[in-house]
């Protein structure tokens, strides 16, 4: 990257209607336009190209004239861990300075990729290493979309590689259940999950998408009618008094609205089902009173249920479950008729297990972050 380049913006993480102004912007016509933005598509999205002049189909000029106003730059890395089991860590540093992080988890025949909304987040969630973190801001829809981009370079899992030539795909589901609540910056996570599942590009089937969220319920529905995809409720407890506790956020949304939102989740079915997480705390919300008032409170909702067991940090102040407890917990809402498995963790070791994502940039000041601005822009000069 050139100073200059530091001024241009990357063609990495558009959407159909982004790239469709600025190609306008360069003086494409309407007769070309269309087939303009998905040849240019086809070359971000499927076949993750670094240069333009790997864009073959498209004439010479009109590269010429993308390299002079755009780049095609992906979120630096700057830092990537890897666990023991396979898990990798990414920790991203977006243009203005901060950090967010990014995990994926490899599987026998699938690979799924862990994406933050969010720097920080706006949540409180007490058993959340996350919700530790102030929120600094939103994501933009390029951000969020440009985790999936870089994850697929460092994993060489793009069609045109010949490691991706057997056909098999490394990064198969992406879950919006990283830094931050999708929900509280929606419009942008429509966005970069359209992108995502746009069949000419990233290509990822909406039912291999999922959006997890603490409940906000007002902003449910809609999500579900913009994007189509999976939903997970982020729900850890059976009464409102022990929920207030752990998601502060259901003081706001107490659990009987977020359930009848849950109800009327755009094409909820036995095979649109929506995934419940529920942490395993001992002592806390583990007992068999619980699991059986998890069943009677979940009647009706098409469901899956994911046992997550708690992943501690730092002065977290819960633990795990024990093994038998949850195995317990398990067969009673199994018995129920409720696929319910208890999730292995994965990446605990580098701090990549659910709950335990927190990156090392910390808030800033409006003014601070405004000084940061203008010296990115002045180094464009």
């Amino acid at each position: 990257m050139t100073i200059n380049d530091i001024a241009k913006p990357s063609l990495i993480g558009m959407t159909r209607d982004d790239l469709r102004a600025a190609l306008t912007e360069l003086g494409v016509g309407d007769k070309q336009l269309r087939m303009r933005v998905n040849q240019i598509w086809g070359w971000l999205y499927a076949h993750g190209v670094r240069e333009f002049d790997q864009m073959s189909n498209v004439a010479k000029q009109l590269r010429d004239k993308l390299a002079a106003a755009y780049t095609l730059d992906r979120l630096e890395m700057a830092e990537a861990h890897l666990s023991k089991d396979g898990t990798r860590k990414y920790l991203f540093r977006l243009r203005d300075g901060q950090l967010v992080e990014t995990v994926y988890i490899p599987e026998v025949g699938r690979g799924t990729l862990c994406v933050s909304s969010q720097v920080g987040c706006t949540l409180t969630c007490r058993f959340c290493h996350t919700g530790t973190q102030k929120l600094v801001r939103n994501l933009t829809a390029a951000e969020i979309t440009g985790q999936m981009v870089a994850a697929r370079d460092d994993l060489e899992d793009w069609g045109h590689n010949p490691a991706s030539n057997s056909g098999t795909r490394k990064v198969t589901n992406v879950v919006m259940m990283g830094m931050g609540e999708p929900l509280y910056n929606g419009d942008q996570v429509a966005d970069a999950l359209n992108v995502m599942s746009d069949g000419d590009g990233l290509s990822l089937s909406k039912r291999r998408i999922t959006l997890s969220t603490s409940g906000v319920v007002p902003e449910i529905a809609p999500m579900g009618e913009k994007t189509g995809v999976m939903l997970a409720i982020s729900l850890h407890a059976v009464t409102d008094e022990l929920r207030d506790e752990l998601v502060p956020l259901n003081k706001k949304y107490p659990i009987a609205e977020l359930l009848a939102a849950c109800r009327n989740w755009p094409g909820l079915s036995n095979a649109k089902r929506i995934t419940f997480e529920y942490v395993m705390l001992k002592g806390v919300n583990d007992s068999d009173d619980d699991a059986r008032a998890l069943v009677k409170l979940l009647s009706g909702i098409p469901a899956k249920i994911n046992l997550i067991p708690f992943n501690p940090w730092p002065g977290a102040p819960y633990q795990c479950s024990d093994e038998t407890r949850m195995q317990t917990f398990a067969d009673i809402v199994n018995r129920a008729g409720y696929a319910s498995p208890v999730r292995r963790p994965r990446g605990r070791d580098i701090m990549a297990a659910c709950g335990q994502l927190k990156s090392a940039s910390v808030k800033q000041s409006a003014a601070e972050l405004k000084k940061a601005e203008l010296a990115t822009r002045n180094l464009g000069r």
